[in-house]
């Protein structure tokens, strides 16, 4: 048995890349950020904040949903599979990327109500619904 799988919490670098192809399949692919914050080790060690830049790659679905709703700087979580290729570059030297593939993605950016403001959460006074009350008899 075996396992290649990855989960991501981050930031978008950019908005997606989009491309479609001619049997109807499309693509998105965008880099995300992780950030593991700065410290200060009990001996008094500064350790610097380090942030990881990551391929993503998005197939048909998700890559639609990318497409029309993920922009750069949105927060996203992220479950994929790596996956490696290569190329040679103009020098003929042999060249590796990883990629994450998605298989799940969550938008944890709030939407914006349309004047880049927050949509505001539902009062914490208001009465919930009636079970009753969209009965159709």
């Amino acid at each position: 048995m075996s396992v290649n799988k990855v989960t991501l919490l981050g930031n978008t670098g950019k908005d997606p890349d989009f491309k479609t192809f001619d049997n109807g399949g499309c693509v998105a692919q965008f880099t995300l950020a992780t950030t593991k914050r700065a410290f200060t080790t009990k001996d008094g060690r500064q350790i610097p904040e380090r942030t990881e830049w990551h391929n993503i790659v998005l197939q048909n679905g998700l890559a639609k949903v990318a497409q029309q709703y993920v922009h750069k700087g949105d927060k996203l979580y992220i479950e994929g599979e790596l996956r490696t290729r290569s190329y040679d570059d103009a020098n003929g030297v042999k060249r590796y990327i990883t990629d994450i593939v998605a298989t799940d993605m969550e938008m944890l950016t709030p939407k914006a109500t349309g004047a880049g403001t927050q949509a505001p959460p539902p009062a914490p006074d208001a009465p919930a619904p009636s079970e009753t009350d969209d009965l159709p008899f």
